[in-house]
């Protein structure tokens, strides 16, 4: 078993005959086995694909006989389980109202990995709905997969609704995994769990077969244990799908291969903005970006300090507005594209069969985000666009464009978010914070990275870069650059429990939709 190596490393060792695809699946396979599903049971996998092996060796053979397709080829990769796959898994979003027949045909994104090369090795756990079911939800719950657990300790969250992918790739059950984010939900789990997340400018990565929310903040990302493995993994998910109209305008922006911009001195001469108004008040936190910004003048870069985000606070109601305006027209479209054998065909459907099945779907938490959804979408849509033009203002022209177009910025940054809350059935994810990272970007549809920043009592901690559209190439390279001269990812231990002291706890953002 090849623990914490990169997809480079791998690709060399297969290419010397020293792993096999095979090998290196089945290694993954016997790992989940025995602590995902056993032992420390993380439960990051809902379902693992029968198939697996099969690929791997049809995949070895392709290798022997001198075809290889790429960085990717070989490479097992888990995605999440709101995303389509036309095999023998199934696609449900964590719910079992969508416990049906398998997808009729994969998510664009699922095309690009297979011609790619990789080995779809299942399906990760994930906030039911991506967390838009209910306000008062736990991170990493599902009805159909159960709970995600944070394997640096146990007993905390791995916060969400990414939660399976972040876990597992900390956790060396796969090489990397494929996340979704409409708000924090590739962001928030790969920094509460030690690894690197990216979330893309909206379009960069097709949306077609993937549960929606919203489609004005939804996208796929890459989540791995290195900046380098996301950076290949981009690679392959970017590309134009004629199925999604978002995808147009990446055509032009988008690079054929996101490893060129890793550069160790890729901080020097760059200017950093620290969103000052955005970190809250944890003196932890406040102690960490103080080492992060000697880092990066150290490396060469000019920072700028504060360099505050207007509007950062704004336009949380607006938000809402937009989320709850387009998830059941969203919904609908993607369930009506099911097929006639589905078992629900409209967002109303999903609510009857979850009050029908109270017991074993909401056990903890109910369903007041879809009511209110299916509310809005009966009430029409007065006031949405007005909603979805404050918001695309106050983030863009008026919030990330104006700051970085003052100071001249490559790049923002502040914490990615506080250390993992104790997991709590009873009352869900914490109520209360006091710090903010993932909105402005989510809403606005710009690019956000993630990278491990430190560690308070043992509990991963990142640090965020986020930037203007189509600004990925630029934020890759800045975070590599500091990935690389702090190495500050180890690997879990999967503690039963840390011992930290009691502080209030720091989700970055209202539950982390997506």
């Amino acid at each position: 078993m090849i623990e914490e190596s990169t997809i480079s490393d791998v690709q060399r060792m297969m290419a010397s005959g020293e792993v096999t695809s095979r090998a290196l699946t089945e290694g993954y396979l016997a790992r989940a086995d025995a602590l995902d599903g056993q032992g420390p049971c993380v439960n990051s996998v809902i379902e693992l694909n029968p198939d697996a092996l099969a690929i791997a060796e049809a995949l070895d053979r392709e290798r022997a006989g001198g075809k290889v397709r790429g960085q990717l080829h070989g490479i097992p990769i888990l995605i999440k389980d709101n995303i389509d796959t036309k095999d023998r898994m199934l696609t449900t979003s964590g719910s079992l109202a969508l416990d049906g027949p398998p997808s009729l045909r994969d998510a664009y994104l699922v095309r690009r990995l297979r011609a790619a090369g990789a080995v779809i090795l299942g399906k990760a756990n994930l906030s039911e709905w991506a967390n838009f079911r209910d306000s008062h939800s736990i991170s990493g719950w599902s009805s159909r997969g159960g709970l995600t657990r944070n394997p640096y300790s146990l007993d905390r969250s791995a916060c969400g609704s990414s939660s399976g992918s972040a876990a597992a790739v900390a956790a060396s059950f796969c090489m990397a995994a494929v996340g979704t984010e409409t708000d924090g939900s590739i962001i928030c789990p790969a920094q509460t769990c030690g690894i690197v997340g990216l979330k893309p400018t909206l379009g960069l990565v097709s949306r077609s077969g993937i549960v929606p929310i919203a489609h004005s903040q939804d996208t796929a990302g890459p989540m791995a244990r290195t900046v380098e493995d996301a950076a290949a993994l981009l690679s392959a998910l970017a590309g134009t799908d004629d199925a999604d109209p978002a995808t147009r305008f990446s055509r032009d922006r988008r690079a054929r291969d996101y490893r060129v911009f890793l550069d160790k001195g890729g901080l020097k001469g760059s200017r950093i903005g620290i969103a000052r108004n955005m970190i809250g008040s944890d003196p932890r936190l406040a102690a960490l970006l103080a080492s992060w910004i000697d880092v990066m003048e150290h490396l060469g870069a000019v920072v700028i300090d504060p360099a505050d985000l207007p509007n950062f606070d704004r336009f949380n109601k607006t938000e809402l507005e937009v989320l709850y305006s387009e998830f059941s027209p969203d919904l609908n479209r993607y369930l009506a594209a099911r097929g006639p054998k589905a078992h629900v065909r409209t967002l109303a459907d999903i609510i009857r069969f979850n009050e029908e099945n109270r017991q074993r779907v909401m056990p903890f938490f109910a369903q007041d985000r879809m009511i209110a959804a299916r509310e809005k979408a009966a009430a029409g849509r007065e006031g949405y666009r007005r909603a979805l033009a404050k918001n695309h203002r106050l983030t863009r022209r008026e919030g990330i464009d104006a700051v970085m177009r003052k100071h001249r910025l490559d790049a923002m940054v502040v914490p990615s978010g506080g250390p993992a809350w104790v997991i709590d059935l009873a009352n869900g994810d914490p109520r209360s914070w006091d710090m903010e990272s993932t909105s402005p970007a989510a809403v606005a549809g710009y690019p956000h990275i993630t990278v491990p920043g430190g560690y308070v009592h043992g509990l991963p901690v990142g640090v965020s870069f986020f930037g203007k559209a189509w600004h990925e190439a630029g934020l890759i390279r800045l975070a590599y650059a500091f990935e690389q001269a702090t190495q500050y990812r180890k690997a879990p231990a999967f503690l039963a429990s840390v011992e930290a002291e009691a502080a209030p706890p720091s989700p970055p953002q209202r539950g982390a939709s997506g």
